[in-house]
């Protein structure tokens, strides 16, 4: 879904503090930020805003020309995608490095910038006092105007710079705003940002293992290649998201890092890369569980399956590069779920190309009823009918009952029971399936609380 607001793309050579700067801007750790150079690989937007001016602002992997080795391919996949940055923001800001002075790499970088036809900004970064500020007059070779001396780490300049970004920007936005329509304070916009329209939208996160082709399945759902997709197992690192407008209304896909196990995470980028995965999964409302087929339901995949399915996001398992397995090899992937990922009751499975987009036009639909069942209310009278007629089957034991119960939220279906005492685990469990079997709730899961009632 295209957003109205202006964007400003931050582009630049590796390691020269683009995602640092990204973070500065928002005032938050968003982008992962590491001293080894190639952290950022794919497109990541924020929304973002400066003295009342509301943008978005994209970090992008750094650029790198068309070299040879063992990551040319690599290289040239996250050159690829900050050239699109180039290509589609109203503002660019390029960033370099004070210390390394003018190199190759940033010539190469200002070529491309130079034909461009919207405005571009250099930020030179890592002036941290006024004694470094002579610096910056190198950087004017580049030949895109007088540079910005900043200090991304410390926040020196960058309102300055910012200030530049928002004077830049088209004359539409300004336009756009409602007449006799006054700037917001940042205080105002703080408080009413529980309130953006965005934030009830359904969110559905693709997690895996790596290279499991999720990636290939994100941008497939999204109509754009914004992921790095590579054979490289761990090439994305951070939680990328895009709103896509569907039959079902806009959702909003993320794509996650693969995850692994924490004891064979050997860098600090890959350990925050589980981290934003996860953090992704607690905010999602739906979760795309992306298993390679032709490896199989690894062990790995059944953690990752109890870890989602205890965050109370329902499931869909997506069995990709289907294609690939022969009669024989169906059969025993068939049996390994069953086997393997028994607990996540009757979620969805569906067999998908993620590559070829092979039956990837089922998952709408299936998402269509799994939002439907994720949201739904039943009436208290239904939900006290079923659970009486449980108990008059099968009494809980030592005369402990519930008296009353009813759907107290959705997302997922939540039921509070007042019970005269302590209800057994065990019984919790034949509840919630006779509430599930009931009402036909399939994979959501189904939240219980008792209370016990004064008195009792």
């Amino acid at each position: 879904m295209a957003s109205p607001m202006p964007t400003v793309a931050i582009v630049g050579r590796p390691n020269v503090g683009k995602s640092t700067l990204m973070n500065r801007i928002l005032g938050r750790r968003e982008a992962i930020v590491a001293e080894q150079p190639g952290i950022t690989r794919d497109r990541k937007e924020m929304p973002a805003h400066w003295q009342g001016q509301e943008f978005t602002v994209v970090d992008t992997g750094g650029w790198l020309p068309q070299g040879s080795g063992d990551n040319a391919s690599m290289d040239a996949k996250v050159s690829a995608q900050s050239e699109k940055s180039m290509a589609r923001a109203d503002v660019v800001v390029m960033v370099v490095d004070s210390h390394a002075g003018v190199t190759a790499d940033d010539e190469g970088v200002a070529g491309r910038l130079r034909g461009r036809h919207g405005p571009v900004l250099v930020a030179v970064n890592k002036v941290d006092d006024e004694a470094h500020e002579n610096l910056i007059w190198e950087f004017v070779k580049l030949g895109l105007g007088d540079p910005f001396p900043v200090s991304a780490l410390h926040g020196r300049g960058v309102g300055d710079l910012l200030d530049a970004v928002t004077a830049a920007f088209p004359e539409k936005s300004a336009e756009e705003a409602p007449a006799g329509a006054e700037p917001e304070s940042d205080d105002a916009m703080v408080s009413e940002a529980g309130s953006d329209p965005r934030s009830k939208m359904v969110s559905v996160a693709i997690v895996g293992r790596p290279n499991a082709g999720k990636s290939t399945l994100f941008n497939h759902l999204i109509g754009d290649d914004r992921s790095v997709v590579h054979d490289q197992p761990g090439t994305t690192r951070d939680a990328i998201d895009t709103v896509v407008e569907t039959e079902l209304g806009p959702i909003r896909f993320v794509d996650t890092a693969g995850m692994r196990r924490r004891a064979r995470i050997d860098q600090a980028a890959e350990y925050y890369s589980l981290l934003r995965a996860l953090a992704a999964v607690d905010r999602s409302d739906i979760a795309l569980l992306v298993v390679d087929s032709t490896v199989g339901v690894t062990h790995q995949d059944q953690r990752l399956a109890e870890r989602v399915d205890a965050a109370g996001c329902p499931i869909v398992v997506l069995l990709n590069k289907w294609d690939l397995l022969d009669t024989e090899a169906r059969k025993a992937i068939a049996t390994d779920i069953d086997r393997r990922l028994h607990f996540l009751g009757d979620a969805a499975v569906l067999r998908v190309s993620a590559l070829s987009g092979k039956g990837v036009n089922r998952l709408l639909p299936e998402l269509r009823g799994v939002i439907s069942e994720y949201r739904r209310r039943i009436p208290t009278q239904a939900v006290n009918r079923v659970l009486r007629d449980a108990q008059a089957a099968h009494p809980a034991p030592d005369g402990v009952r519930v008296l009353y119960a009813t759907q107290g939220a959705t997302d997922p279906p939540t039921f509070t029971l007042f019970a005269n005492r302590t209800l057994p685990r065990t019984y919790l469990r034949y509840l919630e399936r006779s509430l599930r079997e009931s009402f036909d709730l399939g994979s959501v899961p189904v939240k219980l609380r008792v209370r016990r009632r004064s008195g009792e």
